[in-house]
C-alpha cells in the first residue's frame, strides 16, 4: 500500500501541471503507409521545449519469403522558437532498434542488398532534427520533420529470407537521414 501512495505522488508531481497544450499525441503517416505500427508521445518541458518520445514496431510476416520486421525507439528533446506545439523548431535525437530485413526490392534503388539477402542486426545512433507544426484545429495538428546524423550498424548477412548459412558478420558507420515525418498531432 505504501509503495502505491508514493508512485501516485510521484506522478502527480511530475504530471500534476498538465493542462492544454502540454502532452500530445502522435502518428507518422510516412510509417503507417509502410504498415509500421507507431505511436509517440510528447511533453511540455518549458515554455519552449518538449520532449518527444516516440516508437515503431514491424512484426507482420510478408508472402513469398519477404521480411521487413524492426523496432525502434527515438526520444527528441525540442526547442520551438515561437511556442511549444506552433510553428519552427530545432532538436536533437537518439535512437536505437533491431531489424530483420530481406528478400525485399525498396522504391529508388534503396538499399538494393537487400533484394538477394537477408540482414538481421541491431542499431543505435543520433542526430538534429528541423520541424514546423501547423495548427489545425483546437486539439489537432500536423507536423513535418527531417533528422539528419549518424547510426552505427551491427549486422549478421544471409544469403536467403529465410535460410542459409550466414555470410558475414560485420557493421558500418551510416551519416545521411536519420528521420523524416509527416505525422498527425493530437493535443490534450
Amino acid at each position: 500500500m505504501r509503495i502505491k501512495t508514493i508512485t501516485v505522488c510521484l506522478l502527480f508531481t511530475l504530471f500534476g501541471n498538465l493542462y492544454a497544450q502540454t502532452v500530445a499525441i502522435k502518428t507518422n503517416l510516412l510509417y503507417d503507409a509502410t504498415t509500421t505500427l507507431n505511436l509517440g508521445a510528447e511533453f511540455g518541458l518549458a515554455h519552449k521545449w518538449t520532449l518527444d518520445v516516440s516508437g515503431s514496431l514491424n512484426p507482420w510476416k510478408f508472402k513469398d519469403d519477404k521480411k521487413f520486421r524492426i523496432w525502434m525507439i527515438q526520444p527528441e528533446a525540442r526547442y520551438w522558437f515561437c511556442e511549444k506545439f506552433n510553428g519552427h523548431f530545432i532538436g536533437f535525437h537518439a535512437m536505437g532498434g533491431q531489424f530483420n530485413a530481406g528478400n525485399i526490392k525498396l522504391p529508388f534503388g534503396i538499399l538494393p542488398e537487400l533484394k538477394d539477402n537477408r540482414y538481421e542486426g541491431w542499431y543505435a545512433g543520433g542526430g538534429f532534427v528541423y520541424g514546423y507544426q501547423w495548427v489545425v484545429s483546437r486539439h489537432w495538428n500536423f507536423e513535418a520533420a527531417i533528422g539528419v546524423g549518424y547510426d552505427y550498424i551491427d549486422f549478421d548477412k544471409y544469403k536467403c529470407g529465410t535460410c542459409g548459412t550466414k555470410e558475414e558478420n560485420g557493421h558500418t558507420n551510416y551519416f545521411g537521414v536519420t528521420k523524416i515525418s509527416l505525422s498527425a498531432v493530437y493535443l490534450f
